[in-house]
């Protein structure tokens, strides 16, 4: 049974890395003291090991482990004996690119299909959904497809920003850019706020955290809906 946590970010404004996380990330990983760390999307282009680091600094605070993907010379086996796992954000197309490259991505969807916990933020939220095609980042690798986990029914727009009527920025909001996207698919879009987070129990998926989420239908106008909101039913 699916058992996921799917967030916008790492970091909000004025805190530290996963800090706003950590009290319910505590619970999440009760039954594991060591997690397995994908630093694939390598943000800033910073290295697996500079990453994994920043990651244990943050997890050490909960007294947690952190173990990098990259230091088993066997990532598939390191995945299917993972007792839990965090992607963290970055690039999307690095990270999926380094996904297929290892031939990772159905051993991924496989054991978090069987339970094991699985925190992804940012990047690693994109590629929890049908495709990455609703990213934010810049296509600076080319990777083998754009199919992800499809571990939720929809597309996820993390980091998502409202249109800033004072703001003298002449390019494409964000609801602009899924319109767009709908222009030629059809799959549900869900725009994730900063510090708002889905959580996934097998089925049942739900909108967590203090904001709430924008929706983006085929065909309809979007909405808003509210933190607590059941979102199973949206495909």
């Amino acid at each position: 049974m699916k058992q996921m946590i799917i967030a916008s970010t790492s970091t909000l404004h004025g805190s530290g890395y996963l800090e706003y996380l950590l009290e319910e990330l505590m619970f999440f990983f009760k039954d594991t003291e060591t997690i397995l760390f994908i630093p694939y999307a390598r943000p800033g282009g910073i290295s697996h090991e500079e990453y994994t680091e920043k990651a244990l600094e943050a997890f050490s605070k909960i007294q947690k482990q952190i173990k990098g993907i990259h230091e088993f010379d066997n990532p598939k086996e390191a995945l299917k004996n993972a007792k839990g796992i965090f992607v963290g954000g970055g690039n999307t197309f690095v990270l999926v690119n380094q996904l297929y490259k290892n031939d990772l991505i159905s051993t991924l969807q496989d054991v978090i299909q069987d339970g094991t916990p699985y925190l992804g933020t940012s990047a690693g939220s994109n590629i929890c959904g049908l495709t990455i095609n609703t990213t934010n980042d810049m296509p600076i690798v080319y990777p083998p497809s754009f199919k992800a986990l499809a571990m939720v029914p929809f597309n996820i727009n993390p980091h998502y920003l409202d249109p800033n009527n004072n703001s003298k920025h002449m390019g494409e909001t964000r609801e602009t850019r899924i319109q767009e996207f709908h222009a030629y698919n059809s799959q549900p879009v869900v725009g994730l706020r900063e510090g708002s987070w889905l959580q996934v129990d097998g089925d049942n998926i739900s909108l967590e955290g203090e904001l709430d989420a924008r929706i983006f239908i085929y065909n309809k106008a979007p909405y808003e809906v509210e933190s607590g909101t059941d979102l199973s039913g949206l495909k």
